[in-house]
């Protein structure tokens, strides 16, 4: 767990010198050149925020794996149960299965219940460090069962079926939100598609007809002083443009994750594409 921190905190510190290394080599060479300046500015935060995602998003798909797995487990250990085993023993058998991310904690089980720590114990233990609620929610029934006396074979498989049916509904649950899904995206591009017409289109038609500058509060032409430094109203809108379409890929990911997977943080890999892929999208359409 330390070696894991040690490294997250390494790939953050990395990623964050060659940002800052883009940023400042962008300053000094493309400050002038509009494009290249703001895509190596995209580019730059997409690496300084990426990484932190996947991290979250890695961590994320670990817990929903082990919750997959955990009927399997459940099913083999109620079949070793009612062949006979222990429960030190029948953990020391199954802990051979093949079960992905819950190997781990199968075989930190079976070597705790070998040093003769309490089953209750090493159920909590499992429990905390497996950060899932179903599997909480479980092993708290299992535990309670097991204090006052019922049947642990009939309780795992009790147990066992309900986690199946709870996986089976997030299956159709996420089958069924697939198409809601598609239509956040849809939706995204068609405003970043509205964003690219009105910053190529509308504004500057509305600029070529007023030959004063135009007010960005309120979208009336005013005279200006012929000496005053001239503003460029297209690149003022233009930012304006693209900073909205970041907060609408932003949110309209963190959307999309909560509704096909029904996690906040699954949706940071969507904000993340949506982010990346409508502000380059915009500056290079707009260019």
């Amino acid at each position: 767990m330390k070696s894991r921190f040690n490294n997250t905190i390494l790939i953050l510190i990395i990623t964050g010198i060659v940002a800052a290394m883009l940023v400042v080599v962008n300053f000094i060479l493309f400050q002038e050149v509009t494009l290249i300046f703001s895509i190596i500015n995209v580019l730059a935060i997409f690496i300084f925020i990426f990484p932190v995602i996947m991290i979250r998003y890695e961590d994320y798909a670990k817990i929903k794996q082990t919750e997959e797995m955990f009927p399997i487990f459940l099913r083999d250990f109620v079949e070793a149960i009612r062949g006979g085993m222990t429960v030190p023993h029948a953990f020391e058998r199954i802990s051979q299965n093949e079960y992905k991310e819950l190997n781990v904690h199968i075989r930190k089980m079976t070597a705790q219940m070998d040093w003769g720590i309490p089953v209750d114990k090493v159920l909590m233990k499992f429990a905390k460090q497996s950060k899932s609620k179903l599997i909480g929610r479980i092993v708290s029934s299992v535990i309670e069962s097991h204090r006052f006396g019922g049947n642990l074979a009939d309780t795992f498989e009790a147990l066992s079926n309900t986690s199946l049916e709870v996986e089976k509904l997030r299956q159709e649950r996420k089958l069924y939100m697939n198409s809601q899904m598609m239509t956040g995206y849809i939706v995204f591009f068609v405003f970043l598609a509205v964003m690219i017409g009105l910053a190529k289109f509308l504004v500057p038609s509305l600029t070529e007809a007023n030959p004063g500058e135009l007010n960005l509060g309120t979208m009336q032409a005013t005279q200006v002083d012929v000496n005053a430094p001239k503003v460029d109203v297209n690149a003022s809108y233009k930012e304006i443009f693209r900073n909205l379409i970041l907060i609408q890929g932003f949110f309209a990911g963190l959307t999309v994750g909560k509704m096909s997977e029904g996690a906040t943080v699954s949706g940071l890999k969507h904000s993340v594409f949506m982010m990346f892929s409508g502000a380059l999208v915009f500056i290079i359409a707009t260019a």
